[in-house]
């Protein structure tokens, strides 16, 4: 697992493509957890993702840091 880009997700920065309207991130509501649950939106589809999965994701689809359409720049 990459730490930064796990310490990334914990900071509330955004990863996504808006290409293909993908979009990784920590909501507010897992700040602080011991067992933090990441959103990875695709289209219309929302799933959960532990942080290890989503830091998977964000590699496997070369994610960027991005803006996302309704939450801007961080989640939180």
């Amino acid at each position: 697992m990459s730490r930064v880009i796990a310490g990334k997700l914990l900071a509330g920065v955004i990863f996504g493509d808006g290409n293909t309207k993908e979009y990784i991130y920590l909501p507010a509501g897992e700040v602080g957890s011991s067992a933090p649950i990441c959103i990875m939106e695709s289209r219309d589809k929302q799933r959960d993702l532990v942080l290890e999965e989503a830091v998977a994701q964000v590699l496997r689809l070369s994610l960027k840091p991005a803006r996302h359409p309704l939450l801007g720049n961080r989640s939180f």
